[in-house]
């Protein structure tokens, strides 16, 4: 029980930041009203992407440095998560862009610049499935996930705050923590990002433990014949 304690604290967070999520009370905020409720899914899948995206890029420069193959499985697992993260997160911020921008998708400079960052992403597995070597797939793949990494923040957080956007804290709007961050969406916002990271990484582990079993397998069956 003691190695699984953060999973069980995964499905109380997340079981929490979805009924408080939609039920707790919150602030009314011009044009954003109700709609900030989204505040703890779009933006909080985003705050978790990344991080797992960070342990993504760590391990693409250990297996550089190891040559090991286990890091270049959680190399890609933590990818596949984060991916999985940004596509809810955007969809997700066009249900909240509807309803307070009147359109799903406006054009806004963030959103072009998160699905750029997020083709850049499916490139990369792309890229991995189209190499048959898998020490030059991961080789590849995890230079490409550095290279990937370091375009994708500047991509979705420097380059928006440059121009004119509809989203909080760019192009001369202010954040949240201008409008009301206060303890009410504070009780719900930092657990939720807890929640999902872990959730992440749950699932990271899951397919990680699956990649390493099929491997040992193939090398089973290698030796057998």
């Amino acid at each position: 029980m003691r190695a699984h304690w953060w999973k069980v604290l995964a499905i109380i967070l997340l079981a929490y930041t979805i009924v408080a999520g939609l039920l707790f009370e919150v602030p009314r905020l011009p044009i954003l009203n109700e709609t900030i409720r989204a505040l703890y899914f779009h933006v909080t899948m985003w705050f978790g992407m990344i991080l797992m995206l960070m342990v993504a890029v760590a391990y693409s420069v250990k297996y550089l440095r190891s040559g090991n193959l286990q890091d270049d499985d959680v190399a890609l697992e933590f990818t596949n998560a984060a991916i999985l993260f940004g596509v809810l997160g955007i969809i997700t911020g066009m249900l909240w862009a509807k309803f307070t921008w009147g359109d799903y998708w406006s054009g806004d400079p963030k959103q072009n610049a998160a699905a750029i960052g997020l083709l850049m992403y499916f490139a990369y597995l792309i890229l991995r499935n189209s190499l048959t070597d898998v020490h030059q797939r991961a080789r590849i793949g995890a230079v490409y996930n550095i290279f990937a990494f370091a375009a994708f923040i500047p991509l979705i957080f420097i380059l928006p705050r440059l121009t004119d956007s509809l989203h909080p804290g760019n192009g001369g709007n202010p954040g949240f923590n201008a409008y009301d961050m206060d303890s009410k969406l504070r009780m719900v916002f930092y657990p939720a990002v807890i929640a999902w990271t872990l959730l992440g990484v749950w699932l990271s582990n899951l397919r990680i433990r699956a990649k390493r079993l099929e491997r040992k397998l193939e090398d089973k069956i290698i030796n057998q014949h």
